[in-house]
């Protein structure tokens, strides 16, 4: 089994380390995709030319920053938390189209580490921010990674359904965070609806950064099993 993950916005590799370390533990290989918004440096990862299963694991924008060519030769995709457009329309599009305008504003200013934290807090909620791992938003920011977070979330505004490249034969596993402060009920909705035939699991008390759901043996294990 070959994995490769992505972070979403404000996020970086070193979440996925608890993940990181069981899949090795079963013998899989494991990349982490990275976009650089912190202190660690851009990385897209491919997949190695070892035959066997291929699977990817996303979190929440991470759906729209891996490479088509990478999404597409998946057989195995998990979405936690995430969405096919992020902006629904109504009401809800409105007041998320105003609060990312002042999340780039912000990015261009003396508040950015201010807005980022807050972001992150809201993320982490109901659980406690502090529990997240060391990561952006939590360190100092540069240049590079404010500009790298300000070009996402102009991404993340534009997303409309599912990126190009989407393995439609692939088994899908869908994870949704009952309290999710950052992902609105409608765009997950779409997301079902654009993938009826994927597996869903909800938790009804969690946030959208899924601290306190033991996600990862389980996951690991879905993936282990027979598809298709």
């Amino acid at each position: 089994m070959q994995v490769i993950a992505m972070h979403g916005w404000c996020g970086d590799q070193r979440g996925w380390e608890p993940w990181r370390q069981a899949a090795e533990a079963r013998g899989w290989i494991w990349q982490s995709g990275e976009r650089g918004y912190g202190g660690l440096s851009p990385h897209t990862p491919s997949w190695r030319p070892e035959r066997g299963a291929r699977a990817v694991i996303i979190h929440s924008l991470g759906l729209h920053l891996l490479p088509a060519e990478v999404l597409a030769e998946a057989d195995r995709v998990v979405l936690l938390a995430s969405f096919a457009a992020f902006v629904p329309p109504g009401v809800t599009g409105r007041r998320l189209r105003t609060a990312l305008g002042g999340m780039a504003a912000a990015l261009r200013g003396p508040e950015a580490s201010t807005m980022l934290q807050q972001f992150l807090a809201e993320a982490a909620a109901p659980q406690s921010v502090n529990q997240l791992p060391i990561g952006p938003g939590l360190e100092p920011l540069s240049e590079p990674g404010r500009s790298r977070l300000e070009e996402d979330l102009q991404r993340l505004a534009a997303t409309e359904s599912l990126p190009n490249g989407f393995p439609r034969q692939a088994a899908v596993l869908i994870v949704e965070a009952g309290l999710d402060r950052i992902v609105a009920p409608e765009s997950s909705a779409q997301l079902r609806s654009l993938l009826p035939d994927a597996e869903v699991w909800r938790y009804a008390d969690d946030g959208h950064c899924l601290l306190e759901t033991p996600l990862v043996q389980p996951v690991l294990d879905w993936l282990a099993r027979p598809h298709g």
